[in-house]
């Protein structure tokens, strides 16, 4: 690829993907300079590999299958788990959930039900399209779907909001 072809393709990468794939990755890592570096690898795979997309949704759903295996591996990681972040001796990263919110409450749920509802309310998948990109089956998805409300809604009970509909 030539390098101004190179640079439209980055250009249009960043602009189009950049804040969805950090979003996600924040979803799953809780931790900002980590999220960046993920949605900047996830973007750079992209732009070096160059797979071929039958379309512009098709590349979307690459770069997030791509940005969860990223954050997967970061979590398994032997570095992550021995280290302290900077993150919990400085100042607190720009866009921290309020503390009660309910972002904060699915900031607490354990990674795979916070995939699967980022995946569904955020990035607006079904759960066919989730059970694609995670590679599990369907009712899979939808039994985390199910816990993770579930969970959820007892956290949220236990701070306050009082009794939650089904």
């Amino acid at each position: 690829m030539e390098g101004q072809d190179r640079e439209a393709l980055a250009r249009r990468l960043v602009d189009t993907y950049s804040d969805q794939l950090l979003r996600l990755a924040y979803s799953l890592l809780n931790n900002v300079p980590d999220a960046q570096d993920v949605c900047q690898e996830a973007l750079l795979k992209r732009l070096d590999h160059a797979p071929i997309f039958e379309s512009r949704e098709h590349e979307r759903a690459w770069l997030i299958r791509v940005t969860i295996n990223l954050c997967k591996n970061l979590r398994r990681s032997p570095w992550r788990t021995r280290t302290v972040g900077l993150d919990t001796v400085a100042e607190q990263a720009a866009f921290q959930p309020e503390e009660g919110g309910v972002l904060e409450e699915v900031q607490q749920l354990p990674a795979k039900y916070r995939e699967v509802l980022v995946l569904y309310y955020y990035m607006g998948y079904d759960t066919n399209e989730i059970a694609d990109i995670l590679g599990i089956r369907a009712d899979a998805v939808r039994a985390r779907m199910s816990r993770a409300r579930q969970k959820l809604r007892l956290g949220l009970e236990v701070q306050g909001y009082g009794k939650l509909s089904r």
